[in-house]
C-alpha cells in the first residue's frame, strides 16, 4: 500500500531518492527528532499540494491528504488530518529487515513526530473518532506476539550480567509510546469517552507488553500504566487484578516474566495512595502476592521494589508487621546464601518501621532464625546477620527485650568465638557481644554461667554415649556368629574394598 503511494508521489532525481532513502535508514538517537522535523518543514509546500486524495484509498485517509502539514489546514479541519495521520501511522513495517522500505519508515516517522507534535499543541476537545482512531493506532504498532526468550529472570540471578535484549522497531515505537503518552495526559481527553475506547481489552494486552525483553520498553509502559490508573478510576479494580495473576503466574507456575520490577514500581506509588483503613482486598494483595513473590530463585532482580512495596503497608498500617515477618521467616532461603543475605537486608529495613508494640509479637521466631544466620558458615550471611547491632533503631528495641532475646543469641555468639573461621565475622561477634555485656553486665554473666553449664552438660551426654557405644562394640566383638545374627563391625575391622 505505501508502494502505491510512493510511487504516484512526485520525485524530483533519482539522486534526491537515494539521499532519502539513506537518510530514513540512518539512525541517530541524539538528533532523531530534530533532523526529522527539520525534514517535514524543508519539504516543498508546492509539492505537497500537488498530492491528490484520490491517489490514497479511502480506507486510509478521511477526505483529507494524511501529507499535509497541520498549519496548512484551518482549525476545523485539524482533526480530520490527525485521524487522515494516524490511520496512515497505522501501517506496520518489518524492522528486522533494515534495507526493506526506507523511504515509507521514514515518512512513517515524520508522521508519528507532526502526530507528538499536533498533541502537544492541541486547543480543542478530541472528538469520538479521533479517540477511536488514536486507540487503534496504538493497537496496530504496540500490541505484537514477542519471540521466545534467549534468557529470561527465572535463572535466579545467574544471567544477570547478560545483555538486555533490544528491539530493532524502537525509534519508531518509541514515538508511538511518547504519542500515548501525551495523548493521556491531555486535558483535552474527555475521560467518560476514552474509557470505552481503553476498555479492558486494551489494558490487558497493554499489560502483556511487559515481558518485552527491551527495558526501553517497560520504562515507558511503567509510566504509561500509572498514567492510565490514575486517569481511569473506573478500570483501577480491573488493572489490580490483572497484574495480581500475572504475579500468580510468575510465582505458581513460570517464574519467568521480564517486567516485574516494572510491575512492581508502580505498585509502590499505588499503595502510598491507598485510603486508610486498608480494604481487605487490599491485605489480600499484601498476604496472597507480595509475600510469596519472596520465593522465586530470581527475588534479587526485583527485590529492591518488592521491599518498597511492603514497607509502604507497613507504614499505612503497622500491626501488619508481624504478618509480614512470619511470612518471610515461612519463605527463607535455608540453602541460598545469596537470598538470604537478601532477606537479612529487607528485614532490616522492616524493622526500621517496626514499634515496640508489634517488635515484641515476632522478636522470639525472628532471633532464633537470627541466630542460626549468626552462625552460618558463610561469612557473608553471618556478617550481614551481625550488622543488625548496628543499626540504632534495631538496638533500641532489642535494649528493653534483652532478657527474652539474649538467651537465644547467646549461644550463636560464643559458638562464632571458638569455630568461626572468618576473621571478620569473628570482630563483629565481639562487638556485638561487648554490647549485651555493656547493655546488662548481671545478665549477661548469667546468660554465660548457664552457657558453660550446658556445655558441660553436652560434654558428659557426649562422654557417655561413646562410652556406650565402645561397651555395644566389644560386646559384639566377642559373641559368635551363628545363622544371620547380625554382626556390628568396630572400628578395629578390616576396611572393606570394593
Amino acid at each position: 500500500m505505501w508502494k502505491q503511494f510512493l510511487n504516484k508521489l512526485p520525485r524530483k532525481s533519482s539522486k534526491s531518492d537515494s539521499v532519502s532513502t539513506s537518510s530514513g535508514c540512518a539512525d541517530n538517537a541524539g538528533a532523531q527528532r530534530t533532523n526529522s522535523l527539520n525534514d517535514v518543514s524543508n519539504r516543498s509546500t508546492a509539492a505537497v499540494k500537488r498530492m491528490s486524495s484520490a491517489v490514497f484509498p479511502s480506507n486510509v485517509v478521511s477526505g483529507i491528504e494524511p501529507f499535509l502539514s497541520f498549519k496548512d489546514v484551518p482549525n476545523q479541519e485539524r482533526q480530520n488530518l490527525y485521524i487522515s495521520k494516524l490511520n496512515l501511522c497505522s501501517v506496520v513495517f518489518d524492522f528486522g529487515d533494515s534495507s526493506s522500505n526506507c523511504v515509507e519508515k521514514d515518512l512513517k516517522k515524520q508522521s508519528l513526530l507532526e502526530l507528538v507534535e499536533f498533541v502537544s499543541m492541541v486547543t480543542s476537545k478530541f472528538n469520538e473518532p479521533a479517540i477511536n482512531a488514536s486507540c487503534k493506532m496504538f493497537s496496530a504498532n504496540l500490541f505484537r506476539a514477542f519471540p521466545p526468550n534467549c534468557h529470561s529472570s527465572s535463572s535466579g540471578g545467574e544471567n544477570d550480567d547478560d545483555e538486555p535484549m533490544f528491539d530493532p522497531s524502537w525509534s519508531h515505537l518509541q514515538i508511538v509510546y511518547e504519542l500515548l503518552l501525551k495523548f493521556l495526559s491531555s486535558s483535552f481527553l474527555d475521560v467518560k469517552v476514552a474509557k470505552k475506547y481503553f476498555d479492558h481489552a486494551f489494558i490487558l494486552r497493554l499489560l502483556n507488553l511487559f515481558d518485552s525483553e527491551d527495558p526501553r520498553e517497560r520504562d515507558c509502559l511503567k509510566t504509561i500504566l500509572h498514567r492510565i490508573y490514575g486517569k481511569f478510576m473506573v478500570h483501577r479494580p480491573f488493572i489490580r487484578k490483572s497484574v495480581s495473576n500475572i504475579f500468580y503466574r510468575f510465582i505458581f507456575e513460570t517464574e519467568k516474566h521480564n517486567g516485574v520490577a516494572e510491575l512492581l514500581e508502580v505498585f509502590g506509588s499505588v499503595i502510598s495512595g491507598f485510603a486508610l483503613p486498608l480494604k481487605e482486598e487490599h491485605k489480600m494483595f499484601l498476604w496472597r502476592v507480595l509475600i510469596p513473590l519472596h520465593k522465586p530463585k530470581s527475588v534479587g532482580v526485583y527485590l529492591q521494589q518488592l521491599t518498597y512495596c511492603v514497607t509502604q503497608f507497613i507504614e499505612k498500617e503497622p500491626k501488619l508487621v508481624s504478618t509480614v515477618i512470619r511470612g518471610l521467616l515461612r519463605c527463607w532461603p535455608v540453602t541460598n546464601s545469596q537470598k538470604e543475605v537478601m532477606f537479612l537486608s529487607e528485614l532490616e529495613e522492616i524493622l526500621e518501621a517496626t514499634n515496640m508494640v508489634d517488635f515484641q509479637k515476632i522478636m522470639i521466631p525472628m532471633f532464633r532464625r537470627i541466630s542460626c544466620c549468626i552462625n552460618n558458615s558463610h561469612f557473608q550471611v553471618a556478617e550481614r546477620a551481625l550488622f543488625l547491632w548496628n543499626n540504632d533503631h534495631i538496638v533500641s528495641l532489642i535494649a528493653p527485650n534483652r532478657d527474652v532475646i539474649l538467651p537465644i543469641v547467646f549461644p550463636a555468639l560464643e559458638s562464632n568465638i571458638k569455630n568461626h573461621w572468618n576473621q571478620a565475622v569473628l570482630n563483629v561477634t565481639l562487638n556485638v557481644r561487648k554490647i549485651f555485656s555493656e547493655m546488662d553486665e548481671e545478665l549477661f554473666s548469667s546468660c554465660q554461667k548457664k552457657y558453660k553449664e550446658e556445655e558441660e552438660q553436652r560434654a558428659t551426654t557426649e562422654d557417655k554415649r561413646r562410652t556406650i557405644w565402645i561397651q555395644l562394640e566389644s560386646a559384639a566383638s566377642l559373641q559368635p556368629m551363628s545363622g544371620n545374627t547380625p554382626v556390628l563391625v568396630g572400628s578395629a575391622a578390616a576396611p572393606m574394598t570394593c
